[in-house]
């Protein structure tokens, strides 16, 4: 069994946020809970955006039994559906005039190829293109926040899988971010490898590139919001428990997977340390060093395919025009 070794010193270090409204999507288990659990701990009130199922009701449950004197506030927000989001980032709107942070948290890994219910690719539409639309609606609230405690944060949460993409120039390809969902490459699987993996990397991808495009995008413009990105290693978070690689692989990862991975808690720091960490630089993305699966949170040097300035185009245009019918 796995055991959290570097939380504990770690979130010591962290300062109190009172009076700061936080925003994460994706909180019912894994880093976003205890994202969450920590924010609500240190003083913080945490929106808490997730689709409306059995589970999301337990965890908020749960979180309220845990931290009785923290505020957790539900938002239901299905990523799949834009529609949804629309309306969590109206409830919000009618609700805040400002928070300090809005931590991109959300993912699925290596799923189907499906399309949602706007046509697009289940992971990008859930991991990427969706908190596109949520980051540029609330950026008022954010620069808000940013005038009433001298920065505010965008966190968005990447992975290793950001590096392992297939394409010749491990970078971004424009048909994933496109309405051709269910006719992006099947429902191969294999370790780390196969159609669905392939979606899975460009949208951890989309995700850091996002972020180096918003830093770059805010510092032109001289705001006081920081975009921050994260990685959380291996971490135990449950993102595989649907995945089946067959006798060989399922029983080895038995044997070796405790040894190289880390828990939600550590695999959070990242996270974390973006929200909320005074020394967190924007433009910065944080996690196990070199994109290792486990360790402290440190900065992890970008490459170029995710700051290439024609790739953080492409995903500007790409995402603009399918968030576009649901801006408010």
């Amino acid at each position: 069994m796995v055991k959290t070794k570097l939380y504990p010193k770690f979130v010591k270090g962290l300062p109190d946020v009172s009076g700061k409204v936080f925003v994460i999507t994706g909180t019912t288990s894994g880093t976003g809970n205890c994202a969450a659990k920590t924010v609500a701990k240190l003083g913080g009130e945490v929106l808490l955006l997730n689709r409306k199922s059995e589970r999301s009701t337990k965890s908020l449950a749960a979180m309220k039994d845990e931290y009785p004197e923290g505020k957790f506030v539900p938002i239901e927000c299905d990523l799949q559906s834009f529609e949804s989001v629309k309306n969590a980032i109206a409830e919000i709107k009618s609700k805040y005039s400002s928070i300090y942070c809005l931590a991109c948290n959300a993912g699925i890994m290596a799923t189907v190829d499906k399309a949602t219910v706007d046509g697009y690719d289940t992971q990008m539409q859930t991991n990427h293109l969706s908190h596109f639309l949520i980051v540029e609606e609330l950026m008022p609230l954010l620069e808000a926040g940013a005038a009433a405690h001298g920065d505010a944060r965008i966190v968005t949460h990447s992975s290793m899988g950001r590096d392992l993409c297939t394409t010749p120039d491990k970078g971004l390809e424009a048909k994933y971010f496109g309405k051709n969902g269910g006719n992006l490459g099947g429902d191969s699987l294999g370790m780390l490898s196969g159609a669905c993996y392939d979606r899975y990397f460009q949208t951890k991808l989309a995700n850091s590139v996002h972020m180096y495009g918003l830093h770059n995008k805010l510092k032109e413009s001289g705001s006081k919001i920081r975009a921050i990105s994260a990685h959380p290693g291996g971490s135990s978070t449950g993102l595989d428990n649907h995945l089946n690689y067959g006798f060989f692989w399922n029983t080895a990862l038995k044997v070796v997977g405790p040894l190289m991975i880390q828990t939600a808690e550590d695999g959070a720091m990242g996270l974390m340390k973006g929200m909320m960490d005074p020394s967190a630089e924007s433009g910065v993305l944080y996690g196990p060093k070199n994109s290792g699966t486990k360790g402290p949170a440190v900065p992890n040097p970008p490459k170029e395919y995710e700051t290439n300035a024609k790739a953080i185009e492409m995903l500007w245009k790409t995402s603009t025009e399918a968030v576009a019918p649901f801006r408010a």
